[in-house]
Formats: structure tokens, C-alpha cells, sequence
């Protein structure tokens, strides 16, 4: 079973907190909006809606660990293999 994982950012819900770029600075990055939004491994701001990047191994729990924290709950972080919710707001407590 793959354990790669996909992040994706609800600005409809960021309050512009910034725990996330402080844990994972290369995924998570706020635009001129004041809100976060993900970056691809370009370094890329992915602006649309919905947009997911893939979680770095070595970042892995620094992204998690953003979702967990995040005082918006808006950090969405999913299992590629099967789509399941590792962490974030559908996540189930652990």
C-alpha cells in the first residue's frame, strides 16, 4: 500500500494564521490575499481552488502536524491510495 499523500489548502476557511507556512514553508505559502495556498515542487503557488500537491516524505509530519494545528481546520491532507483523510477536519480524532 502507497502511503504518499496530497495536500490541499480551503481558503474559504484560512484565517490567515500562518502555523502552516511556519511547519512546512516549502508546501505552504500565503499570497498577496493574506491566505495560504500549497506550492508544487516548482515552488509554484497553486491559486485555484481545490488546487492539491503532493507531501514530500521528508515533510510529511510538519504537514500533518499543520493540519492538525491549524485554527481554521482548512489543511486537508489525503492518502493518494485509497483517498482516505489522514489529517484535517475529516479526519477521524486519533
Amino acid at each position: 500500500m502507497s502511503d504518499e499523500l496530497e495536500v490541499r489548502v480551503d481558503q474559504d476557511l484560512c484565517t490567515g494564521d500562518g502555523l502552516c507556512v511556519q511547519y512546512a514553508p516549502e508546501v505552504f505559502e500565503f499570497d498577496v490575499d493574506g491566505l495560504a495556498y500549497v506550492k508544487g515542487g516548482d515552488g509554484e503557488l497553486r491559486l485555484n481552488p481545490g488546487s492539491r500537491v503532493g507531501v514530500p516524505s521528508g515533510l510529511r509530519l510538519h504537514v500533518i502536524d499543520a493540519a492538525k494545528e491549524c485554527p481554521g481546520e482548512c489543511i486537508h491532507v489525503t492518502r493518494l491510495s485509497d483517498g482516505a483523510a489522514v489529517a484535517g477536519p475529516e479526519a477521524e480524532a486519533a
